[in-house]
């Protein structure tokens, strides 16, 4: 599905079906450098269980036209002005990693706009390590290697993908490299320079949940708690052995995470 924001094309797949704006929706939004295939299995579950879904490219990523935004506040903007886009009043908001930073100030700035709000791999800070930073804004292969070697815990790095065949990590660098130059940096400098997000945890009234990656070397789950516990009322699910990237790493743990909190708040 393809929407019009500000004169650029936004692309989105709505999970296999029709998007009709009159059934709840749920809004997905990736993490640095990917796009909208991340949430392929969560997408399609929530679309067939009475839910519109739109799984977004961000600006200057995947198909969507729009330039490279930033700073995490303008892309929060810009997700407003998708939901406006699309028809949407209101909708749930699922974000990881960078997403779960847009989501996030989002949800804070905009509380009327948001039902209920799941973020994957959120800390704040989210500081980005300076070797890393560095090799993603000389746009060094080291960037793609950094982030997906410390985006995987442990068992995805020995393979264990949950579909015969298929190597995680492969997939997870390829991802990567088919982003444009300096996609990975503008998406590593945003997260690094976003000072918002304990105000913005503080300020949030909708319904939050929070899914933490026990061996997260991106966003420890020692930080990614220090941030739940600003949340009032948060749900806290952990998932056993899985890295940064649990989306890939524990899909149906995520999504029974996502179900039963989505289910119960939409």
């Amino acid at each position: 599905m393809e929407l019009n924001v500000d004169g650029h094309s936004v692309f989105a797949a709505t999970g296999g079906k029709s998007f009709d704006p009159s059934l709840p929706a749920i809004v997905f939004l990736h993490g640095a450098a990917a796009d909208h295939t991340v949430w392929k299995l969560q997408t399609r579950y929530f679309a067939w269980h009475g839910h519109s879904v739109l799984a977004l490219d961000l600006p200057g990523h995947g198909r969507t036209t729009t330039p490279l935004i930033p700073t995490v506040e303008g892309q929060a903007d810009w997700l407003i002005a998708l939901l406006d886009a699309a028809g949407l009043e209101k909708a749930a908001l699922v974000g990881h990693s960078l997403g779960s930073l847009i989501t996030l100030d989002a949800a804070a700035r905009y509380p009327d706009r948001v039902s209920a709000l799941a973020l994957l791999g959120c800390a704040v800070p989210m500081l980005v390590n300076d070797a890393l930073l560095n090799a993603t804004r000389a746009n060094e292969p080291l960037g793609n290697e950094l982030t997906n070697s410390w985006g995987y815990g442990r068992a995805a790095q020995r393979g264990q993908h949950k579909v015969p065949g298929m190597w995680m990590l492969k997939g997870g660098m390829r991802l990567l490299e088919v982003a444009g130059d300096g996609v990975l940096f503008n998406d590593m400098n945003a997260c690094n320079d976003y000072k918002g997000g304990d105000d913005a945890a503080q300020n949030l009234s909708c319904p939050t949940l929070s899914i933490i990656g026990e061996r997260d070397m991106m966003t420890p789950m020692k930080q990614c708690r220090k941030l739940a516990a600003q949340i009032d009322n948060v749900c806290e699910v952990v998932i056993p052995g899985a890295g940064h990237i649990m989306m890939d790493e524990a899909p149906d743990e995520t999504l029974d995470a996502l179900r039963d909190f989505l289910l119960g708040s939409t």
